[in-house]
């Protein structure tokens, strides 16, 4: 299977359950003319999967786009420290949306699939302090809303409703039922 992305916490999830994977990226114009953010999010991760899948029509190609909403607002990865500082600032003792899609594609099969996971994550009030220590790790840097639920991130987190793969960047139990319904068992994962 060709991972086409560059995550490694996308890498981290697929090979947790055996996936064989080649990482394979095309760079995109991460932009849609969609209205609805959940659309946005899916119409990107279908562009970031069929640049790689157009290359190799036989593969599987599976990608993911993830993005952190607070109120109307997407908050993708941070451009620079004082960015990542403002997103932690507004997240800030507020609940906030995180929409990740993602795409399985082999174009030889006729198989298009893209789905999206949506959880809230509730944060709790984070001090200046606190944000300082957390931009200084430099963790907040690769993420979308300038945080990473499994890593230092986690300490700003009071509670979550939804999937914590998902808010990770990859819905694992959504991407093997989505393989489930294509009769790809959880025993030949290695194959793929």
């Amino acid at each position: 299977m060709i991972l086409a992305s560059k995550s490694p916490r996308r890498k981290e999830i697929l090979q947790q359950l055996g996936f064989q994977l080649n990482i394979k990226t095309k760079d995109i114009e991460e932009i849609s003319d969609k209205l609805l953010i959940v659309d946005q999010i899916k119409d990107i991760s279908t562009k970031k999967v069929m640049a790689v899948a157009k290359e190799n029509k036989s593969e599987y190609v599976v990608g993911a786009d993830t993005v952190v909403e607070l109120e109307g607002v997407i908050f993708g990865k941070p451009k620079s420290r004082q960015d990542a500082r403002m997103m932690l600032e507004a997240l800030s003792g507020k609940a906030h949306r995180v929409i990740t899609a993602y795409t399985l594609i082999n174009l030889e099969k006729n198989i298009n699939i893209t789905k999206s996971v949506e959880s809230i994550v509730y944060f709790k009030n984070i001090s200046d302090e606190e944000i300082k220590w957390y931009i200084e790790s430099g963790e907040p840097m690769d993420k979308a809303g300038s945080y990473g639920i499994q890593g230092l991130g986690s300490i700003f987190v009071d509670k979550i409703d939804g999937d914590f793969f998902a808010i990770m960047g990859f819905p694992i139990n959504h991407f093997i039922k989505t393989l489930n319904d294509l009769e790809i068992t959880v025993e030949s994962l290695d194959k793929i």
